[in-house]
């Protein structure tokens, strides 16, 4: 051997003498294998991230006895998620062939998913981070809608964060981390004989098998205290369930009462649920009363009936935004303006979290079933609508979307249910003022719609729209010099809407058909519905406004009412046929009638009536609150058994009406 190949080892020699060094008994000794170390990691991680949300919640939110369970529990599904998480590489272990486990290549490769491995769960507490800033929840039935909506969301998120900095943070973090600890980690060379490998393969399946008997997410509702339940759950875990829980038979989930009961109830209640065919029957509107009596509770405040309806549907406008629902802010002038000068509904509650749960309400005027929206759900085609009702009767109905009305299902849903359907796709670009991922600017919406309005106008049909905004949503951009507040944040959203809305009304009062119209002007649900109890009964609390000043009286309707309340009260002030099919009141004739208000989130659904909630949960569940009227505050009481049996008769009626295609149009010969 000459003194320069002396000199100059080779990579091979390296490689051995590297190799030996990290498998030596001594470094044996004082080193881990990477399971092991990929488990340490990911505990750490989880934890960091509760104490990290535990802070942004608020320490006072919490009792040292919830506190101490939240985060107990915590460790039970952090422990329970890594069983799913090491079970891949327990089984790529297994089938590794010996030689490529010892050879350059295999530790490249090990290395390597290792490095992948550890940004994953990095990116994980990350993004979970985000969406606790968003929902004040862990990954739940939300995160799950949004990976279908892939373009959307991720656009949101490049439009809303600095994305290349935080990948790039991540990968150095990862590196940084692989680096510092490289010397305590090593990979098991050594050849396995078959009984290694088999025991190998039994601990893949076993332990995500065990995990999955021994560990329940509803085992984190220990208490009245929600924040302390989200802060138990382990994101990954709860993904995972709410995956299985996309859609829940009521049936099968929740208490049930025997139907012919639970008919009885409602009956007793008023709910009528005619069959369609005598809903839409000419003679039915004048089969209780007089029609001279009928048509003055149709009426209430207003004068005359409304030719037409546009319906505003805002995204995220919670009633405490508006200066007219208490709102401090000065972010409303021209809602409260269009308050004051119109019905203002001081009680009126959102039956969901969602825009699709809005929808359901303000098309079907269904109780919230668990599971989907019926907006997200197939065969939702042809239904019940007010549009098909209304349609039916002559009317010119559309939905006019600020968006790209694939996004949640919209366009098929209300294209199968007889409306006209306009979204960004329809607008001409030099109508633009600005747009970002979620739609166009919301007076880029009302200015089409101004449009679309004059051309159905001149047909002489009378018209039912229905419009949704997209503006207060994040990422929260539009148009420069609008408004007084920055881009970017939440109240700026609020109060850009509030000025487009209010462009719109002054525009329209120039048109012809505005005097012979009802603009109606809600909520599809609150901005944030986070709380100590699973239902926050005020983080459904929305604005609904009538605004029709040739024909109704300024004032307040201080009942409280449901968002599902909406579409029997359109239809009666309309003169129109339908409106004893649904499950909601028509407002004006329901003052003697008792008030109640339907919440609900994907699972538990609240029955909100006399001061007290009503909650049904999966596994036969029922809880029940006393509710302040003023303050909201939440506190846990006996259960009404009326009112349980008032609940479950809505909820499974309404689940078992759809599941039965009784919401169908056809189902009765319509």
């Amino acid at each position: 051997m000459s003194t320069s190949q002396a000199a100059s080892p080779d990579s091979s020699s390296i490689f051995t003498k590297l190799q030996h060094r990290f498998t030596s008994p001594a470094a044996e000794r004082r080193s881990i294998l990477f399971p092991l170390f990929l488990g340490l990691v990911a505990l750490v991680l989880w934890i960091v991230l509760r104490v990290i949300l535990w802070l942004d919640v608020g320490p006072g939110q919490f009792s040292t006895s919830e506190l101490f369970t939240a985060f107990g529990l915590g460790a039970w599904f952090d422990f329970n998620t890594l069983a799913y998480i090491l079970s891949p590489w327990l089984l790529v272990s297994a089938l590794l062939p010996n030689r490529l486990r010892s050879s350059r290549i295999g530790h490249i490769l090990r290395w390597s998913v290792a490095w992948f491995v550890l940004a994953s769960l990095l990116f994980g507490v990350i993004a979970e981070f985000v969406f606790w800033q968003e929902f004040t929840t862990r990954f739940n039935f939300i995160a799950v809608d949004y990976l279908i909506y892939t373009h959307e969301v991720i656009g949101n998120i490049e439009e809303s964060y600095p994305v290349p900095w935080i990948f790039a943070g991540i990968g150095l973090a990862t590196t940084l981390l692989i680096l510092t600890c490289r010397k305590f980690l090593r990979f098991s060379d050594r050849a396995y004989t078959w009984q290694q490998r088999l025991l190998l393969i039994v601990l893949t399946f076993a332990l995500p098998f065990a995990s999955y008997h021994a560990a329940n997410i509803d085992q984190a509702h220990t208490n009245d205290n929600m924040y302390a339940t989200e802060l138990s759950g382990n994101g990954l875990f709860t993904l995972a369930a709410a995956m299985r829980r996309n859609e829940l038979n009521y049936s099968r989930f929740y208490k049930t009462i025997p139907q012919s009961i639970a008919d009885k109830t409602l009956a007793s209640l008023g709910v009528m649920r005619l069959p369609l065919s005598v809903a839409l029957s000419p003679a039915q509107k004048a089969s209780f009363r007089p029609q001279d009596m009928h048509e003055a509770n149709e009426l209430g405040p207003f004068t005359r009936r409304p030719k037409n309806v546009v319906l505003i549907t805002v995204e995220s406008l919670s009633a405490e935004y508006l200066g007219a629902y208490g709102g401090k802010d000065n972010l409303t002038p021209n809602l409260d303006k269009i308050a004051g000068e119109g019905l203002q509904f001081d009680r009126l509650f959102a039956t969901g979290t969602r825009t699709v749960r809005g929808l359901d309400a303000l098309t079907i005027g269904i109780p919230p079933i668990p599971g989907q929206a019926i907006v997200h759900r197939q065969h939702n085609e042809h239904l019940a609508t007010i549009g098909e009702f209304l349609e039916a009767q002559g009317y010119l109905t559309t939905f006019i979307y600020g968006g790209y009305g694939y996004f949640d299902n919209m366009n098929a849903y209300f294209r199968g249910n007889d409306y006209r359907v306009i979204d960004r796709t329809d607008f001409d670009d030099k109508s633009i003022a600005s747009e970002n991922i979620w739609g166009v600017a919301d007076e880029s919406l009302f200015d089409n719609t101004l449009r679309v309005l004059d051309q159905t106008a001149s047909s002489g049909k009378p018209f039912f729209t229905q419009i949704m905004t997209t503006s207060n949503h994040r990422p929260y951009t539009f148009p420069q010099g609008r408004i007084d507040l920055p881009q970017g944040h939440r109240d700026g959203a609020v109060k850009y809407t509030d000025y487009a809305i209010g462009r719109f009304i002054e525009q329209a009062k120039a048109k012809p058909w505005f005097k012979d119209t009802l603009f109606v002007i809600v909520a599809d649900h609150c901005a944030s519905v986070a709380g100590k109890t699973r239902l926050p009964v005020e983080k459904y609390h929305i604005p609904l406004i009538f605004y029709a000043p040739d024909m109704l009286k300024p004032g307040h309707y201080p009942r409280m009412a449901s968002q599902i309340d909406i579409v029997p009260t359109l239809l009666d002030l309309l003169g129109a046929r339908g409106d004893d099919h649904f499950f909601g009141q028509p407002l004006f004739e329901a003052q003697q009638k008792p008030a109640r208000a339907f919440i609900s989130n994907y699972q538990e659904l609240g029955f909100y009536k006399n001061d007290q909630l009503i909650v049904l949960s999966p596994k036969q569940q029922v809880e029940a609150f006393t509710i302040d009227p003023v303050s909201y505050e939440a506190k846990s009481t006996a259960i009404d058994p009326v009112l349980e049996q008032e609940a479950i008769a809505y909820y499974q009626t309404a689940s078992v009406a759809y599941k039965h295609g009784n919401l169908k149009e056809h189902a009765d010969g319509f």
